[in-house]
């Protein structure tokens, strides 16, 4: 068990066909049970889901984001409205990413130093700096439980050399993320390992990153754009590393294979904004794979979008209602999507749980990994 006084981790099981475990994230906000999915409200709301329908479906911690809040409404206006918890009205648990991820894709407006990050802003074009201590002094103004460093993310490709350079540099901006840390009996504080696709690199992240005393550790940089195949390896070269008896997050993954991949290998965390954003494409998740409501195929299929699914969606709507919304572009077809994809990954990863329990998640992986790469449309 690992214990301070903003968060108690306390692994419950671990299978014995697999390095997965289930586990109880104890936060000032509430319980959460691992492995988990979080699901992403950049923006202090997950796009086209209510809090109330978030909780239904039974999402346990969201994720928002500190570069999007620092620009609007400011995280002084959060701070004010009582909090990122009060001010959107969602009284569970919260992590905030520091923004390296959105900083990392502003290439065009911004230049990295070992002091911080010089870029335009987005929306307006205002220059503003962004350094490790200015990471947490706006989520400690924010107030999320889980908070994050920030971090250097390479892009994909990108050479050895840039990959260690950032990877040093990130290791640097941690040291100065836990001493700039403010808040540490109400939140926790998370550092993360980067490395791009080269193995030793991705040890050196990991073994030194460990070395430091955060709460959690998270894994960067396996959602930019590189080979699906590398995610496994990958993993490999950095789990062993990191403390067995603190949570572990891989960042930005959220396809049902990938997260299997991750908690075969004793991941605890996930998140990705996947699951909304494909809703509001017209697609929604599935045992079978990714289903396109846009295909005509659904457009006389009177019966559930799903019926292996007992959301509130695939139980209330025909396939061929989401087909008419989805080619309509209503803004219904999107919310219906939306609550239904993470209804979907949420019980998924209740089902993982459960297998991890049983000790029987490799057979469960095994038969949910045929029938979904079969695909239906």
């Amino acid at each position: 068990m690992s214990t301070n006084s903003a968060l108690t981790f306390k692994i419950s099981h671990t299978s014995q066909d697999s390095a997965a475990r289930t586990g109880c994230l104890f936060t000032p906000h509430g319980v959460i049970r691992t492995p988990v999915f979080m699901p992403v409200g950049t923006q202090a709301t997950v796009k086209a889901v209510k809090p109330q329908e978030l909780e239904e479906l039974g999402a346990e911690i969201l994720l928002s984001n500190t570069y999007h809040l620092m620009l609007r409404p400011g995280e002084e206006i959060v701070a004010q409205a009582g909090g990122l918890h009060r001010f959107m009205a969602w009284e569970h648990p919260i992590l905030t990413d520091s923004g390296g991820f959105q900083v990392m894709s502003l290439a065009a407006l911004r230049r990295i130093s070992d002091e911080g990050v010089a870029f335009r802003s987005h929306l307006s074009g205002e220059a503003l700096f962004l350094s490790p201590e200015r990471a947490i002094e706006i989520e400690n103004a924010l107030g999320a439980d889980i908070i994050m460093a920030l971090d250097e993310c390479p892009p994909y490709p990108c050479s050895p050399t840039e990959a260690r350079t950032s990877a040093e540099r990130t290791l640097r901006w941690a040291q100065r993320s836990l001493r700039a840390h403010q808040r540490r009996a109400d939140q926790a504080l998370f550092g993360i390992t980067q490395g791009s696709i080269y193995p030793e690199v991705r040890r050196f992240s990991a073994q030194e990153t460990a070395a430091l005393p955060f709460d959690g550790y998270a894994i960067g940089g396996l959602s930019v754009g590189e080979p699906k195949a590398c995610f496994g390896p990958l993993l490999d070269e950095t789990l062993p590393w990191l403390p067995g008896d603190k949570p572990r997050y891989v960042m930005g993954v959220g396809t049902p294979d990938l997260i299997l991949e991750g908690v075969l290998r004793g991941v605890d965390m996930f998140d990705c904004v996947y699951p909304t954003r494909i809703a509001r494409n017209g697609s929604a998740m599935s045992r079978y794979g990714r289903l396109n409501l846009r295909n005509a195929r659904w457009e006389r299929e009177f019966g559930p979008m799903d019926p292996e699914c007992d959301c509130f969606v695939c139980r209330t709507f025909s396939a061929a209602y989401l087909h008419h919304l989805v080619v309509c572009k209503e803004i219904l077809g999107a919310e219906l999507l939306s609550y239904h994809n993470l209804y979907f990954l949420t019980h998924f990863m209740a089902e993982l749980r459960k297998a991890i329990e049983a000790d029987r998640l490799l057979l469960f992986a095994q038969a949910f990994l045929e029938t979904y790469h079969q695909g239906l449309s």
